[in-house]
């Protein structure tokens, strides 16, 4: 028996695999699959509309009072100058005054306004509805004053606002008084 071949025991290499590409290119991956769902996310703005006309209604849309007695117009000038008016240039409903930023200026403007407003809307049977405010930035404002006045608008809860960059005759005046 002793002429019998021994059975030969192969050597046992160690498995050991390297994983590092593969650790690599997972968190590449991860990464990228997070970029993708970012940007693919919609970016949204809340839009004030009228409501829409009922059966009894005769289909027109009515604003409930004059534009010109829910308009705002903020007229921006360089140096950190706000000027507020309240109706028409050329007929406001009250003077025109020159105004600061922060939460002794604008904003409370435009808190009083926005919550006066409402109550009268609400008087007439049309609740919710605020005040419209025109952002008018002249050539000379700087755009953080801009930016600004956005957060202002977003602190003191106004619905319905926007950025003209036209300016009447009567502004332009007004602003070079001031």
């Amino acid at each position: 028996m002793n002429n019998l071949p021994k059975k030969v025991r192969s050597k046992k290499l160690s498995s050991r695999v390297d994983l590092t590409a593969m650790v690599s290119v997972s968190f590449l991956l991860i990464i990228f699959f997070m970029v993708v769902g970012e940007l693919s996310k919609s970016k949204v703005m809340d839009l004030a509309l009228p409501d829409l006309p009922t059966e009894d209604s005769d289909h027109v849309i009515r604003c409930y009072g004059s534009i010109s007695d829910r308009t705002i117009k903020i007229l921006l000038d360089e140096n950190n100058k706000i000027i507020t008016y309240y109706g028409y240039s050329f007929n406001p409903i009250e003077n025109p005054k020159k105004i600061g930023y922060g939460k002794n200026g604008i904003r409370r403007e435009l808190i009083q306004k926005n919550k006066s407003f409402k109550e009268y809307a609400t008087a007439l049977g049309r609740p919710n509805r605020g005040v419209i405010v025109i952002i008018k930035p002249s050539k000379k404002c700087n755009f953080k004053n801009l930016v600004d006045i956005l957060d202002e608008m977003a602190i003191a809860g106004i619905d319905t606002y926007a950025i003209v960059n036209e300016f009447t005759p009567e502004e332009a005046k007004l602003l070079a008084s001031n």
